[in-house]
């Protein structure tokens, strides 16, 4: 760009949003009204300052509570003290000793105390001396009362939601003497529900048709059809993404890859788009494993709510650390703090090394879900489990039956000699009994404590079936486990039970083609070199070989076996269509291991041996049971061995407390929710608890969520935290009557979303009244929209629809990474992606937790290793350096010319220049926008040497203009 044109970007907002601004900050240190003696609130105004002040040393955090004083709760606030006296007596401010202590001025008495760096306020002292002398009225925190709807007069009561939000938010803009300001202009109302709700800019004929049409249902229209938009599914599904901490790799060492990451993406893309209840998309994030009726995809049948689990292995993970103990905790706290954060808003996960300082969140609600998530193994699944596959196996299970009936009786009588054996099978006589543990021995028939999962084992797993193939049916002489019970390439996994590794190595006997043994050690997946490599083994032989698990480094951990069809590739799981494998015996051994007695040959009858009603039979049973091969994975969930998990004294798993923690939900709501069944993981309760309209949290969080995606800033400020060091909502009222519409009207993401934007607060102008500033200067009570910024998602996306260069398709594979030379270090990609991601929105770029995305970066994306319900919005220098000289944004300008010199060679000037700002802006140029603009074009004209007459086919010309469009803030803020 030529220093011309770089001279004549403009990065300034209008003027009026410049006042705004000023005055706002000007206001920002202004004192509040003095609050009257009828408007002290206890969880309004008085726990707030014991939190923020008191609760550290007199909170419900046991180990770290002085003078045995509590003050979160009546009963131990007004109790004796040790010395005589009470903290609070209630109607007598006076004779309260945390008056008194709080007034001190001697430095050995006063609270709280010099090294504490705290000190109250006159005013915070003024409002407890009225609270107590008004009865010290103890609340429950108000997050935990039941949300109710709020008393609005008649008229109110029957209109729609949006009139009723709107009657809210102005009843509060009057009580504070606060004037809302006029609805901003349609173009910029359609641009702002268009981004909000899609992520993309309207197309300027969108724009055209919802204008000319002059109807008094015009909101309803623009709402209606961006609801509608297959791509609200893929913004929103963005915004789910940040608390999930979505990432496609690893991240640590090598940042290997998430097998099937991206499944789970397009699963909320679908589920976004079809509005599935909030309810269900967290029953099935939980337990999309576990319900009995599972919703499936309603073209193509395959079950969507076993997607939902792919989100718990999306944290970040090591390939070899030094204790998988530890690794396992890491990663379950990252889970229960992802899971507290994103549903209910609490940080349970402060309380994994003591009871939380401020919030009724015991040590021991911690180790509950930490059992519940123990209790749940990792395992692959295939992501697209169809229901007919169902129909299939039970076909196949006919015809199978059938064929046993004739051969069965036959193999019997000619494998009586082979049956006999089975009394006869011994270890070395010369290894005595402790030497060895016996995992499992399924020889005759018998699997004991060792479960299945999916088809494949399930059709294979006692003595007296038959192995068929396409041109043979095999008769084993002794009991086995085989994947091939149906087929090779279907999948399956035969897992043992949970039990602690006390010997030095583990013999599995097993054959194959293709197959995998694999020791999961404190549920640690990524087994890797250098300290872990000798606990997989992958079959490849179809002769029956010994195979020998290395596990004197991980002996006195719990561990269980795994047995899979296919193997891992850097971390992805594979499955071929001919890939199977089958075992007979595992066997835990130190020192010697163990001598098996051969297997005898199984009887095996060639198809063109067998009658032909028969060899029709096997014809048609290879078929069928070919087609349920499966070559599309992701990590999902399973049930593992129940475990109730000890207190990790100080969260150190070496330091274990006596007793162990059943399954349960938060304490705070345990009157509501009684211990969970405890024959299983207990996932499905919680699941059920959480969504349980007697929990006070979960509605409220979400709609807090759709508010603060639509207003750039929730009822309640901090969204992941409803707990006491979080925000008060700024409209209670209105939060409480959200939450319970919405749970009224099916917990429908949508229709929340669509009143809301219908209302006359969402409408509102973003250009503020001078006066109203000053008394609201943060914008608290709504008089105006926030000006929103919007984030690099967005931006990047619509710089691609503007010129012209966004492929639409939806789902897939994800795009890789655009690799810059500074990009560099372990796990770096060997392949880089396209400069501008083969035009794909953003959310289908590949996002590697150590590569990430330098433009995403700059506008803020988070990095995904925790919940982020609100990204930072900051303006730094980097983010204007970065749309004037970004590569990308260089290129996608010269796409933008040369597709405007292609369609509008011979447009006059000023015409062309309106349609750039209607892609750009959604509105036309004002007329000394035309005249600078116009100004502009000529003067480069006049630089490059280019004749006036020839303006409009010059393509560098054009190509600086799209450039400062761009970099105007216009660009990137919805005003």
């Amino acid at each position: 760009m030529s220093k011309v044109a770089r001279a004549l970007i403009w990065f300034v907002l209008p003027a009026s949003v410049i006042v705004v601004c000023m005055m706002a900050w000007q206001g920002a240190n202004q004192s509040s009204k003095s609050v009257g003696k009828s408007e002290v609130d206890f969880n309004y105004h008085i726990r707030p300052i014991l939190s923020q002040n008191c609760f550290t040393c007199h909170g419900p955090d046991s180990s770290s509570r002085e003078g045995d004083l509590r003050l979160d709760r009546l009963e131990d606030a007004t109790a004796l003290l040790r010395d005589g006296g009470r903290a609070i007596i209630p109607g007598d401010s006076r004779n309260s000793v945390l008056v008194s202590r709080i007034e001190s001025d001697d430095p050995n008495h006063v609270m709280p105390p010099p090294a504490a760096k705290k000190t109250l306020t006159p005013r915070q002292i003024e409002q407890l001396r009225q609270w107590i002398d008004d009865g010290a009225e103890w609340k429950p925190h108000w997050a935990f009362i039941p949300p109710g709807k709020p008393k609005l007069p008649a008229g109110i009561r029957k209109k729609p939601l949006a009139k009723q939000i709107d009657f809210l938010i102005n009843d509060a803009l009057e009580k504070r003497d606060l004037r809302p300001v006029p609805s901003t202009s349609k173009p910029r109302f359609v641009r702002r529900v268009a981004y909000l709700l899609t992520g993309l800019p309207p197309s300027p004929a969108d724009l055209e048709d919802f204008l000319t049409e002059d109807s008094k249902d015009f909101a309803k229209r623009v709402v209606d059809h961006y609801l509608a938009s297959p791509h609200f599914g893929e913004r929103w599904a963005r915004h789910w993404m940040d608390l999930m901490r979505y990432a496609d790799t690893m991240g640590h060492e090598f940042d290997f890859p998430i097998s099937g990451s991206w499944h789970y993406r397009d699963y909320l893309i679908r589920a976004f788009n079809a509005d599935v209840p909030y309810n269900q998309l967290v029953r099935e994030h939980l337990a999309g494993d576990l319900l009995e009726s599972p919703r499936r995809h309603p073209e193509e049948n395959f079950n969507e709510s076993v997607l939902g689990t792919g989100f718990f292995f999306l944290g970040e993970g090591k390939h070899s650390p030094v204790s998988t103990r530890e690794e396992e905790m890491i990663r379950i706290d990252n889970a229960i703090d992802v899971i507290s954060k994103s549903f209910v808003a609490l940080t349970v996960s402060c309380a994994r090394c003591h009871d939380h300082k401020f919030d009724n969140i015991p040590t021991t609600d911690f180790y509950a879900m930490y059992g519940m998530l123990e209790s749940t193994r990792i395992t692959p699944r295939p992501a697209r489990d169809y229901e007919q596959h169902d129909k299939v196996l039970a076909r196949v299970g006919r015809i199978k039956g059938q064929i046993e009936a004739s051969l069965l009786p036959e193999a019997k009588r000619t494998d009586q000699a082979s049956t006999s054996l089975i009394k006869q099978i011994a270890f070395n006589k010369e290894v005595s009994d402790t030497a060895f543990q016996l995992l499992g021995d399924f020889r005759s028939g018998d699997v004991g404590e060792w479960t299945f999962m999916d088809a494949a084992f399930k059709a294979y797993g006692v003595k007296e079936q038959l192995l068929i193939g396409r041109n043979s049916v095999e008769v084993p002489s002794l009991g086995l486990v085989s994947s091939r019970g149906l087929s090779p390439g279907v999948f399956g996994a035969f897992r043992s039970a949970d039990f602690v590794v006390q010997h030095d190595s583990i013999l599995v006997r097993a054959a194959g083609n293709t197959g995998t043994i694999r020791l999961i050690v404190n549920n640690f997946q990524v087994i890797r070199a250098p300290l872990y490599e000798g606990m997989e083994q992958v079959v490849t032989d179809s002769s029956w070989q010994e195979y020998r698990l290395d596990t004197h480094l991980v002996k006195g951990q719990k561990a269980y076996l795994e047995i899979l069809p296919g193997r891992y590739f850097e971390h992805e799981y594979r499955l071929k269509s001919n890939d199977y494998i089958e075992i007979d015996i595992a066997v835990a051994y130190s020192n010697r291991g163990p001598r098996l007695q051969p297997r005898p040959e199984p009887t095996v009858y060639a198809k063109e041996t067998l009658p032909a009603s028969i060899s029709g039979l096997v014809t048609s049973y290879d078929s069928l049971a070919s087609a349920l091969h499966d070559s599309t994975y992701f990590l999902g969930l399973d049930e593992g061995t129940p475990i109730n998990s000890p207190v990790f004294i100080r969260g150190n798993p070496a330091m274990l407390s006596e007793e162990a923690i059943p399954h349960r939900f938060l304490t705070a709501l345990s009157e509501n929710f009684p211990n969970f069944p405890q024959n299983g993981s207990g996932r499905l309760a919680w699941a059920d608890a959480v969504v349980d309209p007697a929990n006070s949290l979960t509605s409220r969080v979400i709609v807090n969520r759709i508010w603060h995606l639509l207003f750039g800033r929730g009822i309640v400020e901090t969204v992941d935290n409803f707990g006491l060091q979080g925000k008060l909502p700024t409209h209670p009222e209105l939060l409480d009557l959200l939450a319970v519409t919405f749970v009224e009207q099916g917990w429908s993401i949508k229709e929340l979303a669509r009143q809301i934007a219908l209302s006359e607060t969402f409408r509102r102008s973003t250009v503020a009244n001078e006066s109203t500033v000053e008394r609201d200067p943060d914008n608290d009570y709504l008089h105006h929209f926030p000006i929103r910024r919007l984030e690099g998602e967005a931006i990047r996306d619509g710089i691609l629809a503007v010129s012209g260069r966004l492929d639409s398709t939806m789902f897939g594979k994800p795009v890789e990474i655009y690799l810059t030379p500074f990009m560099s270090g372990r796990g770096r990609p060997p392949v880089s992606g396209p400069l501008n991601g083969n035009g794909r929105r953003s959310i289908y770029m590949s996002i590697r937790r150590n590569f990430l995305p330098p433009f995403m970066l700059t506008f803020d994306m988070p990095v995904p290793f925790n919940t982020f319900g609100k990204r930072n919005t900051t303006t730094v220098p980097a983010q204007s350096l970065t749309l004037m000289n970004d590569p990308f944004v260089h290129q996608q300008a010269e796409y933008w010319a040369n597709r405007s010199i292609a369609s509008a060679d011979s447009q006059a000037l000023a015409a062309r220049i309106n349609q750039f700002y209607l892609s750009a802006f959604s509105r036309r140029a004002t007329n000394p926008e035309l005249e600078k603009d116009m100004s502009f074009i000529r003067s480069q004209a006049m630089a490059q040497g280019v004749p006036l007459e020839d303006i409009g086919r010059s393509a560098s010309i054009w190509k600086d203009f799209c450039h400062i469009l761009f970099n105007r803030k216009e660009f990137i803020y919805l005003l």
